[in-house]
């Protein structure tokens, strides 16, 4: 009897181990930028869990928006970042949710990226 109580604790504590997805931001601001310019935007996570982090998934809410995940794991205590590409030739204002899918205790996670990108003879 001592025996399987000792094998139920162990399982309970060994499931509680869990992925916890931290954003150094959650929305990252462009500003206003002119049009093709650089699209390319990082966001950084740091995985604050005992397990390790695995994103699954991440997608945008367009096609002018291509994220790009980590694929290997990222270990307790390590950052990783998502990458996002946003089509700057699109000319006006930005709002775009990125949808991050993964195994941490929040499974699904939105960040966002905003701004405007002007026209040519703007500015000028």
């Amino acid at each position: 009897m001592l025996l399987f109580v000792g094998v139920i604790g162990f399982t309970a504590t060994a499931q509680d181990k869990t992925a916890k997805i931290e954003f150094k931001k959650d929305v990252i601001d462009y500003g206003e930028i002119a049009k093709g310019s650089d699209g390319v935007r990082v966001f950084e996570f740091r995985n604050t869990g005992d397990a390790p982090l695995v994103i699954s998934n991440v997608r945008s809410s367009c096609g002018c928006t291509i994220p790009k995940k980590p694929e290997d794991p990222v270990a307790p205590g390590k950052t990783g970042v998502i990458e996002v590409k946003y089509d700057t030739n699109r000319v006006g204002p930005i709002r775009k949710t990125i949808t991050v899918q993964s195994n941490a205790d929040t499974p699904t996670v939105a960040i966002k990226i905003k701004g405007t990108v002007l026209a040519d003879s703007a500015g000028k």
